[in-house]
């Protein structure tokens, strides 16, 4: 889940002891290897692209966050590029063979026109032909009815500290945009530290239209991390969107 309060330095450590490696993180890194030149939009601690030069990727990764918290983390690797900023700052045009938002970031665009804004930012990012992969929840499984307090979560780190997080969906849910508030707690602290965020749930057919609007055409679509067809019952919508040639 996409989450602003990591921002928070305080928070930004128990960023990976909350969000493990998963099977999407080896689905991303498959597409890293295969790819010359990456950006990967909301890089946060930078664990993906790590991984990718651990794997051997000999070409260029960059990593672009606005949270300075996060990417003094992931500026453990200096054979990587970060950068700090939205992707406004990603800099000249046509460089990358693949962007990536990873994490259900792409979520985070909840107005037309700053979904219109970023894809259009991604469009231009990407050499001709480049392709663009991320995430959506589907809309239809409805994955926010989980988010409950009664669905906390606890991690602990290496000298036994313990931080509990809960979530908290504002009701109703109206449209498409959920919004939530998450709170971190922890036995050492005077005060729990809570962040409120809105996520889009767009469904295929909308998000089909952004894409095509951006002139990026949906090369694979999937509705799982094993590459199983996208349904109703899907939990994701997985898209690999292609930049024409000019």
């Amino acid at each position: 889940m996409v989450d602003r309060a990591f921002s928070d330095e305080s928070l930004a450590r128990w960023y990976d002891l909350l969000n493990p490696w998963r099977p999407c993180d080896d689905f991303y890194l498959g597409l890293l290897m295969s790819a010359e030149s990456v950006l990967d939009v909301g890089c946060g601690t930078g664990t993906l692209l790590h991984r990718a030069r651990e794997a051997g990727h000999t070409g260029r990764l960059c990593g672009l966050d606005p949270a300075e918290a996060m990417l003094g983390r992931a500026r453990g690797r200096t054979d990587i590029e970060w950068i700090l900023g939205d992707l406004a700052s990603a800099g000249p045009r046509g460089q990358f063979d693949l962007v990536v938002m990873t994490g259900h970031a792409f979520q985070v665009f909840v107005e037309d026109d700053v979904v219109r804004a970023s894809l259009a930012a991604i469009h231009g990012a990407l050499v001709d032909g480049g392709r663009f992969a991320f995430e959506t929840r589907n809309p239809l499984v409805r994955a926010w009815e989980a988010w409950t307090p009664d669905n906390a979560v606890e991690v602990t780190d290496a000298e036994g500290t313990v931080v509990r997080v809960r979530h908290e969906v504002e009701k109703p849910v109206s449209g498409d945009v959920v919004r939530f508030t998450e709170s971190f707690t922890s036995p050492g602290w005077e005060r729990p530290r809570v962040s409120r965020t809105a996520l889009r749930f767009l469904d295929a057919r909308s998000l089909s239209r952004f894409l095509a609007g951006a002139g990026l055409g949906i090369e694979e679509q999937y509705g799982d991390w094993e590459r199983g067809p996208l349904n109703d019952t899907s939990p994701e919508i997985i898209t690999i969107a292609r930049k024409g040639r000019g």
